[in-house]
């Protein structure tokens, strides 16, 4: 039977192992595929991308009891930032150590096997896409962070948030055009 992150959350809260086990379980496979191929080749020898996802999760139900849940979605959001300030720190580690030409800020893009006007172009959609989902309510936000980031089917995502697969389908295909209409009034107002 599927819980929500809400109830297992409250589960753990309330002592129950199992319960973290299982949020474990869940958040495993869905942290590993979102950061995957997020950390810089030339970071990954110290570190590869399990060892950071599993260090994210540790630390995440480690420190549960300051988690504020602000909806359905603010677990996997929470994680992804804590995944986000591990390989920030990976990084800060490999420059103290000879790698001092890699950027920190814009962790998502650096990969030394792309040209610069490669990375200059992906740092811009990046930006671009962050901007779009500012303009996104929070519900919105975690429907997009869950289908696109993270990957979950549209019946995860129900399973998770509530309702039904094509009611979460249309909510989602309705914020991606909010996003583009977005990135495309931002694209003309830098002309």
């Amino acid at each position: 039977m599927f819980e929500p992150t809400e109830l297992l959350l409250r589960r753990i809260r309330a002592g129950d192992s199992e319960a973290r086990q299982q949020l474990y379980d869940r958040s495993l496979p869905l942290l590993l595929r979102w950061a995957h191929g997020r950390l810089p080749h030339c970071a990954r020898s110290a570190n590869d991308t399990e060892d950071l996802v599993q260090t994210t999760l540790m630390r995440a139900l480690r420190h549960l009891d300051g988690f504020q849940s602000s909806g359905s979605g603010a677990f996997l959001a929470y994680l992804r930032q804590i995944l986000l300030n591990e390989v920030r720190h990976e990084i800060r580690s490999q420059r103290r150590h000879g790698g001092a030409h890699m950027q920190v800020d814009d962790i998502e893009i650096v990969d030394e096997g792309r040209s610069a006007i490669e990375q200059l172009v992906s740092a811009e959609r990046l930006e671009a896409y962050e901007r779009a989902l500012s303009t996104l309510s929070r519900r919105q936000q975690e429907l997009v962070l869950l289908r696109i980031e993270f990957g979950m089917s549209w019946k995860e995502i129900a399973l998770e948030l509530g309702g039904n697969a094509d009611a979460v389908r249309m909510a989602v295909s309705r914020a991606l055009q909010q996003m583009a209409q977005a990135i495309g009034e931002g694209y003309r107002d830098d002309q």
